[in-house]
């Protein structure tokens, strides 16, 4: 059973990250673009998540760490430059 929960886990990431990857490409705007880039990291974050989980070990957990502080950093700088309205 707890593999078939793995799987199901890795199909949703698997769409959500092509869903992701496409509005990256597509997104009309800039915020578009970086909300799909933060939304990218964070299914990159549940995946080591799941996999940490799936082969019980924390190795992982400071690159988990880095990868979340890399998106919200990222994030809070782009909608900081773009509410002065400065491009």
């Amino acid at each position: 059973m707890f593999e078939i929960a793995v799987w199901i886990c890795g199909v949703f990431l698997v769409l959500a990250a092509a869903g992701a990857i496409y509005r990256l490409a597509k997104g009309p705007s800039l915020l578009d673009r970086v909300i799909a880039s933060d939304v990218l990291l964070a299914i990159v974050g549940a995946s080591l998540a799941i996999e940490m989980v799936y082969n019980h070990h924390m190795n992982n957990i400071f690159l988990l760490v880095i990868v979340s502080l890399v998106g919200f950093l990222g994030s809070v700088t782009v909608a900081r430059n773009a509410g002065t309205g400065k491009s």
